[in-house]
């Protein structure tokens, strides 16, 4: 369409590929969940994904992308993305987002998760929740919807019901704008974005071979956010705590699927009245 950049769908072949470094993400954030732990330091959690994307045969999406120095991103507490892995020591009740990229042949996958550790406060846990629905419900509008702002209608329909519903102890969430999902393939980041937020250009027609990024970024307070000195840990202006989810996703003639879901995402989806179309 004019006035967009070009997107690059992809074929079912192509798919398949970006199905397999799909896999080794959901392997590498399956270790790494195990490992997050209070007294672990965010940089044993990094060495953990690249022993698991190492012995894939795989490479890391993020290290060396724009200078980035690590395998992961791990953003802890007020830090909403892009968190450095280093010294520092995980404690009990941290919220602790970890993102994680992987290459196949040239292909690339991209999910994220967030771990409350023990003792943690219940809001915390009601906020990465809260955070982890409203992606599976971005994931899920893409399986009947015409265009893809529907996403983003999605998941701030289901931030508006928490809200409404008091999980934020009568402070209201923030949906961050300035980072948004993104279209996925040969490259990490491309067209289409997708945003987490109603807009009135509703983005592009959804049509098979659309490979997008849905990653809600949801916070404990005011949305607005800065980076820090080492120019890549973006935190909460207000200090809040925050939340962050990816999946990556295919849009198929038959469906979709979720390509870093181990199970395609037929578990989570199946909640939400939607039925996976894997190709294989």
């Amino acid at each position: 369409m004019f006035g967009r950049e070009r997107i690059e769908y992809k074929t079912p072949e192509q798919v398949l590929l970006m199905r397999r470094a799909g896999l080794v993400v959901a392997d590498a954030l399956a270790a790494v969940r195990e490992r997050t732990v209070a007294g672990v330091t965010t940089a044993e959690l990094d060495a953990v994904a690249a022993a698991v994307i190492g012995d894939a045969g795989a490479l890391p999406s993020f290290l060396g992308y724009e200078g980035y120095p690590a395998r992961l991103c791990v953003s802890v507490n007020d830090e909403v993305v892009h968190g450095i892995p280093g010294p520092r020591v995980l404690e009990p009740g941290d919220v602790v987002s970890i993102d994680c990229g992987a290459i196949v042949d040239g292909w690339h996958g991209d999910s994220a998760i967030t771990v409350v550790l023990d003792e943690a406060d219940p809001h915390d846990v009601a906020l990465a929740q809260t955070t982890e629905r409203a992606m599976w419900a971005g994931i899920a509008a893409l399986a009947g919807a015409e265009r893809l702002g529907a996403v983003g209608e999605a998941v701030e329909d289901v931030v508006d019901a928490a809200q409404a519903a008091g999980l934020n102890g009568g402070v209201r969430y923030g949906l961050v704008e300035e980072y948004v999902g993104h279209g996925i393939g040969t490259a990490m980041h491309q067209p289409p974005d997708v945003p987490n937020f109603r807009r009135r250009d509703r983005g592009p027609r959804l049509r098979p071979g659309l490979c997008v990024a849905v990653e809600p970024m949801l916070v404990r307070g005011e949305r607005h956010t800065q980076v820090l000195e080492d120019d890549w840990t973006v935190v909460t202006d207000d200090g809040s705590r925050a939340s962050h989810w990816e999946h990556t996703v295919a849009v198929l003639e038959s469906g979709i699927w979720v390509l870093t879901a181990s199970d395609g995402g037929a578990a989570k989806l199946a909640e939400l009245g939607v039925t996976v179309a894997p190709l294989a």
